[in-house]
């Protein structure tokens, strides 16, 4: 068990970081002199897990981190709140997203060929500006097109520790195809009041934006 002021300090950090912070950001808040170390910083991590166990209030372990964050439950009520509401995409981002993810490394052109339509300008630049997804490498063809993939920003959002974390969708042919399954810890909100949401949880806007050039 850890100490009292290890624990507490760790949890005011996760309540107002509103993101996730990782082990040496928590070991950061300590002096060296008080000879706080991983395993103490870690107990007390899990005497938070034991705490918020049955109460609508979460220690989530995501790609970057630990982030405290609501329940599913709470998060629905919050969701009323106009400072909680989670920001809507349209489905051809989330689509588009869920290509990325399911067969990244990938390339605008492969995007266009899963999902049957022209992929805008605007699309890959609202998922670039919100740092979920990012040019990994270039395809060895004419034109070498850029190869595109998630970053660790998109699975803190979704709630994901690793890719294999993300839902079983079978062979991926388009995410209508796919389970409308959310990853785990989805639809809860973090410090930040922002929402995580399923990569198949779309709103019932359908319609693909007008192209813009790149």
């Amino acid at each position: 068990m850890s100490t009292p002021d290890t624990r507490n300090l760790v949890e005011a950090a996760l309540l107002g970081a509103g993101r996730p912070l990782n082990m040496a950001q928590l070991l950061s808040l300590f002096d060296p002199l008080e000879e706080v170390g991983e395993d103490e910083v870690l107990k007390a991590l899990g005497d938070l897990e034991r705490d918020f166990a049955g109460r609508e209030i979460e220690l989530k372990e995501v790609a970057g981190g630990w982030r405290v964050q609501t329940g599913s439950v709470a998060a629905e009520r919050l969701a009323k709140l106009e400072r909680f509401r989670p920001p809507r995409f349209s489905r051809a981002l989330l689509e588009s997203l869920a290509a990325i993810a399911y067969r990244q490394p990938i390339t605008r052109a492969e995007i266009e060929e899963l999902r049957g339509v022209r992929l805008s300008g605007h699309i890959m630049r609202t998922l670039m500006e919100r740092n979920w997804i990012e040019v990994v490498g270039h395809r060895e063809t004419p034109g070498r097109p850029a190869l595109y993939g998630t970053t660790g920003d998109f699975m803190d959002y979704f709630g994901l520790k690793r890719l294999d974390d993300l839902p079983s969708a079978g062979e991926f042919a388009s995410p209508d195809d796919a389970p409308a399954a959310a990853p785990p810890g989805s639809g809860s909100s973090d410090a930040s009041g922002e929402q995580g949401a399923g990569l198949f949880d779309v709103g019932s806007d359908r319609s693909e934006s007008a192209p813009a050039p790149d």
